[in-house]
């Protein structure tokens, strides 16, 4: 569905700002510290979580958090309320009916890339995980009750871990419920990989397409059985009561990725090749959800490509219908976009900014 309408009040930078929007790709520009991002911001928090800052909805607020912000959208025919009023936490409503965040991801399927993603492939295993999460969580929307149903029991079981309670009634309702969403999450995360992939095969493109690999880490995260992850869990607790927490499961997943014919590890690429399987990967991932009609948030990602790669990335854009966000320091980033997009100048003034359409 197309995001229509776009209506920030007290959000970051912005006091108030309304953005009107339609199927074509959105180019905005201006200087740095102007509020660019923040407007891609709002638009992830139309999706379930934080955002593409992972920020606390009371760090959201222009003027703190005793404030308050909301964003009000148009997407397709449904009116969008989001907002975090002063010490609550965020609330939905769809239709004027109180919602979920679930319901966001059911509705509007957003993707997003970031400068702080560019060291994804030597960064922690924890950052590969949650940007492979957020894909599957775009195929998968459940993905995120399974997500959390895990997190919780795995709390409680490291809670009686570090208490060093060794009754093993006390464990085996939490090790159940573990290897149920555990499993259903490492299900979810080998299909994304699986239509990731399949969304790159025969895909004309000017990106390097990869091998992705969904890696078990320090333990078996890679185990889609629900009665093999409680057997292990089982197993396992003496070490893990040792450790003070479980060392096994879906929370220790690693994504692998290699590219060209020499399968070169992602890790080993250069800077310039690590950025181009980034997006191949954003790219395949729209690509897949060509139905959903998904709404695509590049950050500042024409100034780190040559001008035949911005070119090459803006075509296929276009030639995905996908409904895309991008900002840029300068108009001439987006010039090969002229005639095809919504151009957008950010200006900052003394006390706020201000946008204009071009």
């Amino acid at each position: 569905m197309t995001l229509s309408l776009l209506h920030l009040t007290q959000f970051r930078s912005w006091a108030r700002l309304e953005i009107e929007a339609d199927h074509r790709p959105v180019a905005i520009h201006g200087p740095n510290g102007a509020g660019k991002t923040n407007i891609l911001e709002a638009v992830s928090m139309l999706s379930p979580g934080r955002g593409m800052r992972g920020a606390a909805p009371g760090d959201q607020a222009r003027k703190g958090p005793e404030v308050g912000w909301q964003i009000r959208a148009e997407i397709g025919t449904h009116q969008v309320l989001t907002r975090a009023l002063p010490g609550q936490p965020r609330e939905v409503v769809i239709d004027e009916k109180p919602s979920t965040q679930i319901a966001l991801g059911r509705l509007m399927r957003v993707i997003w890339l970031t400068p702080a993603m560019d060291r994804l492939w030597t960064d922690a295993p924890e950052q590969r995980r949650r940007f492979l999460d957020r894909v599957t969580l775009s195929f998968t929307p459940g993905h995120a009750e399974d997500a959390l149903g895990y997190e919780k029991a795995m709390r409680e079981r490291n809670r009686l871990l570090r208490d060093e309670v060794r009754d093993a009634g006390w464990y085996r309702a939490l090790e159940a419920q573990m290897a149920e969403t555990g499993a259903a999450l490492t299900r979810n995360r080998l299909d994304a990989i699986a239509r990731i992939m399949a969304a790159q095969e025969g895909a004309g493109t000017a990106f390097p397409s990869a091998s992705l690999t969904l890696l078990p880490g320090e333990g078996s995260a890679d185990d889609p059985d629900a009665e093999s992850i409680a057997a292990r869990l089982a197993e396992g607790r003496g070490r893990d009561m040792a450790a003070g927490r479980t060392l096994t499961g879906p929370h220790r997943a690693d994504l692998g990725a290699h590219w060209g014919p020499q399968a070169m590890p992602a890790a080993l690429s250069s800077t310039g090749e690590q950025k181009a399987l980034l997006l191949s990967l954003i790219l395949a991932n729209a690509r897949a959800l060509a139905e959903e009609s998904p709404v695509l948030l590049l950050d500042e990602v024409a100034a780190h490509l040559d001008a035949d790669r911005r070119a090459a990335l803006y075509d296929e854009i276009c030639a995905l219908r996908a409904q895309a966000w991008l900002t840029g320091t300068g108009p001439e980033l987006f010039e090969a976009l002229r005639g095809r997009a919504q151009f957008l100048a950010v200006v900052r003034e003394a006390e706020a900014s201000r946008i204009m359409g071009i």
